[in-house]
């Protein structure tokens, strides 16, 4: 069985705390020993030489000598005597120094690791439905409190994210829902008539084909959206003017329908990607420029390069957009209340489809309110 982290930390301090003892009463034996019984008037080390210079014609320098060497022999055995005497005490010392060490070391190991049992027992609290709470841990500034924030900004996240594709989920489901329904009702009814005519009939069918169409451009948008929420695919030149002046020709008659005036400006604007998703996402500009507008009104696209950046803005005239509602527009399927039922064509997910493409592309999109109505949505890509 593998030990957890606190007996580990407890094992460690306790080691260094007895080696570090253990280090300190060697020293201090060390120099115990150098010290103790030190004869004061022992002769220096000259007064030896000279000593030993003499010893031979003269016998007192010779006993002298004698008499120093039996007094360091004296001193020697007296020093390991003492320090013989003593080291059992020291060895109980270091054992007590021991045992106090891993109680200390326990307790200390314990409040250190509190936060991550904190962590871990916030960590299995926390569960799809119960991403609301958070560690909120107090402290000092320390490694273990920025662990413990970092993991709630992530719960934060998730929480988002969570929220997020649940109203996705939902919005998805009664986009569809609606057109099913209608084709369904619309069949029942028709079903339902005894003598039913060939006119009957065929606008029924037209019913179901105009629900059908509804259907199937929303489930063309999520696939769209989920391929750009997947990243570039492809990485290719595409020329942002090419795909407006492409966009521009499919929706000339939608434009003409409306009679908008449209103006452009389309400068070469070379950028690195999905040739696809670029048409794709200049497309969804033009598209909603002109189906959110007003008749007779206009629309402008304008290409351009700048430093390392090229970029696409499209400008239309329309009813005013409330500037805090512009943001909520780059979410699927969220429309203004004056457009949820405007247009049937209309799927929300136009703009959800252009913020997702901009960002697998690295690339920035601002959308503002336009003073006189309308709406100016400027994207740039590297």
């Amino acid at each position: 069985m593998k030990a957890s982290i606190r007996v580990r930390l407890t094992v460690v301090y306790a080691v260094l705390l007895l080696g570090t003892c253990t280090v300190l009463v060697g020293l201090n034996y060390a120099m115990l020993y150098q010290s103790l019984y030190t004869n004061i008037q022992a002769p220096s080390a000259d007064e030896m030489a000279a000593w030993a210079a003499q010893a031979g014609p003269n016998p007192q320098t010779e006993e002298k000598i004698q008499s120093f060497q039996q007094q360091q022999a004296t001193i020697a055995r007296l020093r390991t005597e003492t320090l013989l005497s003593t080291a059992g005490r020291s060895a109980i010392g270091l054992a007590v120094t021991a045992l106090l060490g891993l109680g200390i070391s326990w307790i200390v190991a314990g409040r250190m690791l509190r936060p991550l049992r904190s962590l871990t027992a916030a960590t299995r609290r926390i569960s799809q439905d119960r991403l609301h709470e958070r560690i909120a841990l107090d402290g000092p500034s320390d490694e273990l409190k920025e662990l413990a924030d970092t993991f709630d900004e992530m719960v934060a996240r998730l929480e988002a994210s969570f929220n997020s594709q649940r109203r996705f989920v939902a919005d998805a489901a009664h986009e569809l829902r609606t057109p099913l329904a209608i084709a369904r009702t619309g069949a029942e009814v028709q079903l339902a008539k005894r003598q039913a005519t060939p006119e009957q009939w065929q606008a029924m069918a037209h019913r179901v084909l105009a629900a059908t169409g509804r259907a199937e451009r929303t489930l063309d948008g999520l696939l769209a959206l989920a391929r750009s929420d997947g990243g570039v695919i492809a990485g290719e030149t595409h020329d942002l003017a090419v795909a407006a002046a492409g966009a521009l020709s499919d929706a000339d008659g939608d434009a003409e329908r409306a009679e908008l005036t449209v103006r452009t400006d389309l400068r070469a604007a070379p950028v690195n990607g999905d040739p696809a998703l670029l048409d794709r996402l200049v497309s969804n500009l033009v598209d909603n420029a002109i189906r959110h507008n007003h008749p007779g009104g206009w629309v402008e696209v304008v290409t351009d390069r700048g430093d390392q950046k090229a970029s696409v803005t499209v400008r239309n005239s329309g009813d005013p957009v409330p500037p805090a509602e512009v943001d909520r527009l780059f979410e699927p399927f969220q429309r203004l209340a004056s457009q949820r039922t405007a247009d049937g064509r209309s799927t929300g997910l136009g703009l959800a489809i252009v913020r997702s493409i901009v960002g697998a592309h690295g690339g920035t999109v601002m959308a503002a309110a336009n003073a006189g109505g309308g709406l100016t949505v400027t994207v740039t890509l590297p």
